[in-house]
């Protein structure tokens, strides 16, 4: 992992504001129990493409990485800039990457970030590919109905960008799937099942909370015993658990149940919302980039842990580098190719 770029909306919305629109007891429960009191959100006609474009170009630029030398981009998003093509090919242009790179979309949420390191990790190892570039970008804010507070006061906007290339370390890696739970977080209207739904509603994410928590609770605690397993090492052993920033409350509610030091949780979900699965990187790029751990800039090993929409959820065990450039930045509008 060579590094890791994150780039959020300039713009900041307050929660305690929105309590005209939803009243003060509905907002004072979301910041209590979620524990959101900000969220970043971007404008209309910013996408997921814009700011994981921005992300990878101050990436790029920091590695000093040439476009032809990246062989692969894969973009992993549930909101892409269009059905069809895949948002990959459009951040592709954007890139001025050559015609020798694969580029392909991957239709996953909160589970997305260990899920597209291990396909990146699986393609370095099986050869033919030298540099690749994992983006995971979100705008949830577009798809929360504004008169659903749940989702409205929960969720925010992010883009990343991680730069993979051959080395020694594989890392360990858990991945998990229960279908019977997709209709707990979904958005039904705007594809071929119901691309014109009769209720407009339809159009936004419906998301049964209590499904969502019961899951996380009972899944989550297994998945990390599985992981730790796999790379045969202990709760010890590791320097941060590192989980999309769901809620405070299901999280601290999980690092009790799991037995994790809270200080090995980091926590972005105050000040940044729920950004889905990016909320991963962005965590990094938050709490990890300056901080150093009991020996210093010694290389770290993190657990990263998606859960949620699918029902998906999976995992990742990685050393991070004493040398990977770990960045952040807010969207600026770069201009981008025509």
């Amino acid at each position: 992992m060579a590094g890791i770029s994150t780039c959020l909306p300039p713009k900041t919305v307050a929660n305690n504001t929105e309590a005209p629109r939803f009243g003060g007891d509905e907002v004072r429960k979301v910041v209590s129990m979620a524990g959101v009191k900000q969220r970043r959100v971007a404008e209309p006609d910013v996408t997921s493409a814009d700011l994981c474009f921005e992300a990878a170009t101050h990436l790029l630029k920091s590695l000093d990485w040439a476009p032809e030398t990246i062989t692969a981009l894969i973009f992993v998003t549930q909101t892409p800039d269009y059905l069809m093509p895949s948002t990959s090919c459009v951040v592709h242009k954007w890139l001025g990457l050559s015609d020798a790179c694969a580029a392909f979309d991957m239709g996953l949420g909160c589970s997305g970030y260990p899920y597209g390191l291990y396909l990146a990790a699986s393609m370095l190892k099986a050869g033919g590919q030298g540099r690749i570039l994992l983006l995971h970008g979100e705008t949830p804010s577009h798809y929360a109905s504004t008169d659903d507070p749940a989702a409205t006061l929960l969720f925010s906007d992010a883009g990343s960008a991680t730069a993979l290339e051959v080395g020694d370390d594989h890392g360990a890696f858990c991945m998990h799937t229960d279908g019977s739970g997709h209709g707990d977080l979904i958005i039904r209207g705007g594809g071929f099942r119901e691309r014109f739904p009769e209720k407009a509603r339809d159009l936004s994410v419906r998301m049964d909370s209590a499904a969502i928590f019961a899951f996380t609770i009972i899944r989550m605690p297994e998945l990390v015993k599985e992981t730790l397993g796999l790379a045969q090492c202990g709760i010890e052993d590791v320097d941060a658990f590192v989980l999309s920033q769901s809620n405070r409350f299901t999280m601290r509610h999980l690092a009790k149940k799991c037995g994790l030091p809270a200080d090995r949780v980091p926590m972005t979900i105050e000040e940044v919302g729920n950004c889905g699965g990016p909320s991963i990187p962005v965590t990094i790029t938050h709490r990890l980039a300056d901080q150093p751990n009991d020996d210093g800039f010694s290389p770290r090993r993190l657990m990263l842990l998606g859960y949620g929409v699918g029902l998906s959820w999976a995992s990742a065990l990685i050393n991070l580098d004493s040398q990977c450039h770990l960045m952040h930045h807010d969207y600026r509008s770069q201009a981008k190719p025509q």
